[in-house]
């Protein structure tokens, strides 16, 4: 029986909002024929412009039917005000069995009320203003995904991939979604839990001030990263310091450290032999029972999963 997906955009939508999951389900579809039916609409269809100019075709929200799944894309949401209004009026009268968001589109979710009382997430950059907005939901910009019962948001861009996968696997099996995270050429699917701060850590932070500490702190990892060494490397107290790096990386210093080792451990352990212990040693864990527990917090997983799943 095939499954209705239908992703919503608007213009100015973010065009890997929707190309990426639709590319999911498509491929999906392939290895499993009878599953998916997608379906591309916006409030009055037409081709509707996307934030870089390419267009997609849309059949509009009055033609459409029932549906098992609805993803809304982000972007330039406040490009068309009537648009966007359109879309709420929509979701809060439309039953589906579960109801998406990639990006900025957990903003359109949360007008129509559908994430009163749930978590949720959103792009990093628009998470401060988006608990501001909305008391009522709680905001967790530390997931690349969340789901709260029938509704799931989801990070910035590339996470709606994860998303895509992460709903396939909930309908047909981890099996299917690896194949299609294969077919995507996608490592692997992230979990929901892992952090999207580390390409901001990675980055220096919002404004790139910390960059230099950064390549430091990589240069460093298996030695004791505490505040005040962090805080001395940077010429600041460790107050100051503490208190300019969060709000420069959206994190702590501590978990900042401790996401750079998992993502050098994580390289090791994937593309490589070495003892599990032996790893944890050179990137700061101290011990593997450690850096188990890191992993599980950070991934979502265990090394031992990730090296298994590495070799198949």
């Amino acid at each position: 029986m095939h499954r209705a997906v239908a992703v919503i955009v608007h213009p100015g939508f973010q065009l890997l909002d929707a190309a990426g999951p639709s590319a999911a389900f498509e491929i999906a579809e392939h290895f499993c024929p009878g599953s998916y039916r997608l379906a591309i609409l916006a409030p009055d269809g037409g081709e509707i412009e996307s934030s870089s100019g390419m267009k997609l075709a849309a059949a509009p929200l009055a033609d459409a039917g029932a549906f098992d799944t609805v993803i809304v894309a982000g972007g330039e949401i406040v490009r068309s005000m009537a648009a966007a209004q359109a879309i709420v009026a929509w979701l809060a009268r439309t039953e589906a069995r579960r109801t998406a968001s990639v990006c900025s589109g957990a903003y359109l979710l949360a007008e129509a009320g559908l994430l009163d009382g749930r978590r949720a997430t959103t792009h990093w950059a628009s998470s401060d203003d988006f608990a501001r907005r909305y008391p009522r939901i709680t905001m967790d910009a530390e997931r690349i995904f969340i789901r709260d019962g029938g509704v799931w948001t989801s990070a910035g861009i590339t996470a709606g991939i994860d998303l895509a996968l992460a709903l396939i696997e909930d309908d047909l099996g981890a099996h299917v979604a690896r194949r299609t995270a294969q077919q995507l050429v996608v490592h692997q699917r992230r979990p929901g839990g892992q952090s999207q701060f580390s390409a901001l850590v990675e980055l220096g932070g919002r404004t790139g001030r910390f960059v230099e500490l950064i390549a430091w702190m990589r240069a460093h990892l298996g030695e004791a990263l505490t505040v005040e060494r962090l805080a001395d490397q940077a010429a600041m107290s460790p107050r100051n310091f503490a208190r300019a790096f969060a709000a420069e990386t959206g994190t702590t210093p501590a978990k900042a450290v401790e996401r750079l080792r998992l993502e050098i451990a994580r390289t090791a352990i994937e593309n490589g032999h070495a003892p599990l212990e032996s790893i944890a040693e050179t990137t700061g864990f101290g011990d593997a029972g450690r850096m188990r527990r890191a992993f599980l917090r950070g991934l979502g997983q265990p090394p031992q999963a990730l090296r298994r799943a590495a070799r198949r």
